[in-house]
């Protein structure tokens, strides 16, 4: 039996695939996302208004009698209506934002007891969270943020224009070659929402993702001192293969898993990467199969990245890859 699905229906499908909540900048879990809701409903509530007026003008006008059509076309409710109105309605729009948003005040960045440096790289992400002890611990491609606490975020990139967009924390900002921009920002609601790069920076610039983590502020204090910690030794013989294969083959070349030989500083650090959250840059699930696919399909699976796909390895030892970077937790 077959099923049939309306036109309708085909025409607004794709729209449905954009209700998802986990990037989305109707659901805000970020004090400056909050207000760029704010914003937008106050816009498109008013937006509404002034659409409805006009049809209804407009209905008049066509439609009326003889006499309201008359004042319609009289020049001085075009000048109230075209220029008056408009003037009024944007000075007031302009004034509010600049209020609601907190336009001019004083940037507290350099209050905030946590700094995470972020370098958009092609394509994905360097993040080194730097603390008010001196402390510095690079991950890859996964924010963590305590709720309720502001976090600047320095937005750098090594390479070309990149665009760090978290809708549901915070507004975007350019990562410009040369410069360092800030971004402070505070979690609302513990949570994992998803972030994107929004400025085209190659080919595969639409697999260029990350995830962020709002959690307790305990919470997160206790997932930071694990992450700065060294990678946990191998627990079983298939992930012992897995190590000494990883550094025989040059992995560490472009890679670090502290405290091993590896200490590449090209490719993701890779210490903890089997407790994240996603593989490449929120491209793949985090998975045994999925790092045993991308070893040996990277090209196909996210094409033009920087890391060469490596067909030499047999499927045992892909396994036992996969399971010694599934147990970097």
């Amino acid at each position: 039996m077959s099923v049939r699905i309306p036109f309708a229906g085909l025409v607004f499908l794709p729209l449905l695939t954009g209700c998802s909540s986990q990037q989305s900048a109707f659901h805000p879990t970020g004090h400056d996302a909050e207000r760029i809701n704010i914003l937008f409903w106050v816009m498109t509530a008013g937006g509404a208004a002034i659409f409805v007026l006009v049809l209804v003008l407009a209905a008049i006008a066509i439609f009326g009698p003889d006499r309201l059509r008359q004042r319609l076309a009289g020049e001085s409710l075009i000048n109230w209506l075209g220029i008056g109105f408009p003037v009024v309605v944007l000075t007031a729009l302009l004034v509010y934002g600049f209020v609601l948003l907190q336009a001019g005040a004083p940037v507290n960045a350099g209050n905030t007891s946590l700094r995470i440096a972020v370098s958009g790289e092609q394509w994905w992400w360097r993040v080194t969270y730097r603390t008010a002890d001196g402390r510095e611990v690079e991950a890859a491609n996964e924010i963590h943020l305590p709720v309720g606490q502001p976090v600047t975020l320095e937005l750098t990139t090594a390479d070309v224009i990149h665009s760090f967009w978290a809708p549901s924390i915070a507004g975007k900002l350019d990562m410009i070659p040369g410069r360092t921009n800030q971004m402070t920002v505070t979690a609302t609601s513990p949570g994992i929402t998803r972030g994107q790069c929004a400025e085209y920076c190659g080919g595969a610039h639409a697999f260029m993702a990350f995830h962020v983590v709002a959690q307790a502020p305990e919470a997160f204090e206790a997932w930071l001192d694990r992450e700065s910690t060294a990678a946990s030794p191998p627990q079983n013989a298939s992930q012992e293969r897995g190590e000494n294969l990883f550094l025989a083959s040059g992995c560490g070349g472009c890679h670090t898993v502290r405290g091993t030989g590896a200490d590449g500083k090209i490719g993701p650090d890779l210490t903890h990467v089997g407790g994240r959250h996603s593989l490449a840059a929120a491209t793949l699930p985090n998975s045994a199969e999925a790092f045993a696919d991308f070893i040996v399909n990277n090209q196909h699976i996210k094409p033009e990245n920087r890391m060469p796909p490596y067909g030499v390895f047999s499927e045992e030892q892909l396994d036992d890859l996969a399971a010694y970077l599934e147990g970097l937790r």
